[in-house]
Formats: C-alpha cells, structure tokens, sequence
C-alpha cells in the first residue's frame, strides 16, 4: 500500500506541475501578444505621418479609437468581448485598410509599401491575440488530473484507515489538490479568473498617442494657414 500511495502522488504530482507549466506558459504568451499589439499600433500611428494629410488625420483617428477597443477586449467579461469583436473592432480594421487602399493602388513605392505591412501586422496581431485567449489546457487534461486525484485521495483514505491519530491531518491532500486546481484554472482563465492579463502597454500606448496628437494638432494647424 505505501508504494501505491507513493507512485499515485507522485503521477498526481507531476501532472499538477506539468499542468501549471502549460497554464504559466499560455499566460505569458497572453502578455507577450498583448505587448506586440500595442508595438504594431503605435508603430503603425508613426508612419501614418508618410500618407497625405488628410488620410493622415483619419488613420491616426481611426487607430486611437482601435487602441480603445483593444482595451475594452481585455478589461470586458466573455459575454460583451463577442460584441465588441464582431462590431467595432471588425468595422475598424475594415475602414483602417479599405482607407489605404487607394492610395496603395496608385502609388506602389517602397513608403507605402512599408505603410501596408504596417498595417496588415496590426490587423493579423489582433488574431493572435485572439488565438491565445482561446489557447488553453484541454478538457481531457482535466479530466486526468480529477480522475487521478481522486485516484490518490482514496488510496491515502484506504491505507489511513486504522490511523489513531488527528484524522483532521487527512484534509490537508483534498485542500492542497483543490488549492492547486484552483490557481491553475485561475491562470488558464483569461478573464474569469483573479490573474488577468492586465493591458498596461495598451494604455500607456493610448496616453503617448493622445499626448502625440496634442503636440501637431498646433503645429498642422498653423502650416494649414501658411
């Protein structure tokens, strides 16, 4: 019996730990994407300095009013996320790349040509995002570990059974276990869970764009009068 014991906690163990790994590894891709997306928008709102000025002015529009739905994606619950996606966000990139295709048909040099990946890697990295978000630990896996963990919690109450001691001490291995699901399941969740993925660069992004514009709306205004 206490070989049993020994080998089911520690199979019980290792899918625990291997199960951790895989959530601490989705969530840190969540955050690297996150981070990448705010890069591909503010480097995107740069080079929408090389279009013509009115263009200009209505991509740069267009993309603070994107960087909010962004932000919305990640602060939203699972229910309001699919109206935002299939709505405002869709619209946008829709409106971002329908605006450059004109003057991408007309002129095909190498400025514009590098404003057109600029913002195909805007459009694509809200996919990825999105591809993260539904990236988690598969049902199957759950499966497995509750299986097994139930597995081990009889094997322990099984061979404690003319235990005289605090029998209180047995609670600890079903506290441990759901303790450890628990912040597994927390990781893996992008948004129901505690642990979140919080859209820090997003936000900063948003501020340094808004402040950006603050500074040239001045400036485009007195070379309109010239």
């Amino acid at each position: 019996m206490g070989i049993i014991q020994t080998a089911t906690l520690t199979l019980l163990g290792l899918i625990i730990g291997f199960s951790f790994s895989m959530a601490i590894a989705r969530y840190d891709q969540r955050k690297v994407l996150e981070e990448a997306e705010a890069n591909a928008i503010g480097t995107e709102f740069l080079r929408a300095d090389l279009l013509p000025p009115k263009l200009a002015a209505t991509t740069k529009a267009s993309l603070l009013d994107y960087v909010d739905q962004r932000i919305n994606f990640y602060s939203y619950q699972e229910q309001e996320v699919g109206k935002i996606i299939k709505q405002r966000t869709s619209e946008l990139q829709s409106t971002l790349w329908n605006d450059l295709l004109p003057v991408m048909k007309n002129q095909t040099n190498a400025m514009h040509v590098l404003i057109a990946s600029g913002m195909n890697e805007v459009i694509n990295s809200e996919g990825y995002t999105q591809a993260a978000w539904w990236n988690r630990i598969p049902l199957m896996a759950w499966g497995l570990m509750a299986a097994i963990a139930i597995c081990a919690n009889l094997v322990v109450g099984y061979g404690a059974q003319n235990f005289k001691g605090n029998v209180g001490l047995f609670m600890l291995l079903p506290f441990v276990i759901a303790t450890s699901f628990f912040l597994i399941a927390d990781i893996d969740s992008p948004r129901g869970g505690i642990i979140k993925v919080e859209p820090r660069n997003l936000i900063q992004l948003k501020k340094s764009l808004s402040q950006l514009i603050e500074v040239q709306a001045p400036q485009a205004k007195a070379a309109q009068s010239k």
